[in-house]
């Protein structure tokens, strides 16, 4: 898919489901109330589902030195028309956060929205005391837009969220 100095950027495949498990339950302390990506076989099997129906697309970003999965990001809810747009998921994985390698492939997945995809604009949606994730989102040229209260049901309550977001115009390639 792409790669940059220190990471490669690749499409997710059923045969990375061994591995990606293995880094979330890895990770689970790392992403604690705020993430909650697919955790075992049935659940990785409806995310490849999601993502094969192609509004949806999942990304890992692996270290190119040593091949292990830095994290993911999935661009989700793509929407063409007037307003050609995505919302961005990620996570890292153990023992590779806050290393550089997220912002790096983020930097990739934007550079594929914003180039191969023609998207105009970028948006994650970030519970505000998550401030690994506001730090990555804020170093990768995103900006705070608003605040919705109660805004997504995540680990079975209702959650705050930040609105980030960034346009083509905007990102700093």
């Amino acid at each position: 898919m792409g790669h940059g100095p220190r990471v490669a950027l690749c499409l997710v495949r059923s045969a990375d489901g061994p591995e990606f498990l293995r880094a979330v339950a890895r990770s689970a302390r790392l992403h604690g109330r705020w993430v909650y990506p697919p955790a075992g076989p049935a659940s990785f099997r409806s995310y490849l589902a999601r993502i094969s129906r192609g509004e949806d697309t999942g990304f890992l970003v692996r270290r190119r030195d040593t091949g292990q999965l830095a994290g993911f990001v999935n661009l989700n809810n793509v929407v063409r028309g007037a307003l050609q747009s995505a919302e961005l998921g990620y996570a890292a994985f153990s023992p590779n956060q806050r290393k550089g390698f997220m912002a790096e492939g983020l930097g990739l997945v934007f550079g594929y929205a914003f180039g191969t995809l023609g998207l105009h604009r970028l948006q994650a949606s970030i519970q505000p005391d998550n401030r690994p994730s506001v730090a990555l989102a804020r170093s990768c040229g995103m900006a705070l837009e608003g605040f919705s209260p109660r805004y997504l049901f995540i680990g079975g309550a209702w959650r705050d969220h930040e609105h980030w977001g960034v346009t083509a115009e905007e990102w700093p390639a």
